[in-house]
């Protein structure tokens, strides 16, 4: 499946207020899973979100704009640690509390934005876009880790037995 997100008029028409912002933006300097950054990752699950949603009839526009900013926050969560608890549990929270700041959070984006960590938290989610959200960014996390290791550990096999075209 080719991603072409800066494409897509209709996706971009959804979340051009925002993905352009200084917010979401400044999330390019903060790495997320080991090979990418937060920008890109929540660009990622957005776009795949919208896409499941657009097949599955779901809506649209919640499911693009709260995968923008499920991960809207600004601190190393290896390094900085919140006092509200686990990192599972407070950064949906400080990302709600960020996309609020940015604009107007409906009750849908809320469930998506703060139940997007479910299954290492415990209450689930209420909607379907909420669930298509929550899955897609597990699929991105691994993808961010998996793909680039095993590129690597490809790279290095063929080096070491001097295979080509590996």
């Amino acid at each position: 499946m080719t991603l072409d997100w800066k494409n897509d008029i209709e996706y971009l028409e959804l979340v051009e207020d925002l993905i352009y912002t200084e917010d979401v933006q400044s999330l390019s300097a903060f790495k997320q899973h080991r090979y990418s950054n937060r920008l890109e990752h929540s660009i990622n699950v957005s776009y795949r979100s919208f896409l499941l949603a657009k097949k599955w009839n779901g809506n649209l526009r919640a499911t693009a704009r709260a995968g923008l900013l499920h991960d809207l926050f600004h601190y190393d969560w290896r390094t900085e640690k919140q006092a509200e608890g686990s990192h599972a549990y407070a950064h949906p929270r400080v990302a709600l509390s960020n996309a609020k700041k940015l604009t107007e959070i409906s009750e849908l984006e809320e469930d998506i934005i703060v139940k997007h960590m479910f299954g290492a938290t415990v209450a689930p989610p209420k909607y379907k876009e909420s669930y298509i959200v929550t899955l897609v960014d597990k699929y991105c996390a691994c993808e961010e880790v998996v793909v680039p290791f095993y590129q690597r550990a490809k790279f290095k096999a063929s080096t070491y037995f001097g295979l080509a075209n590996v």
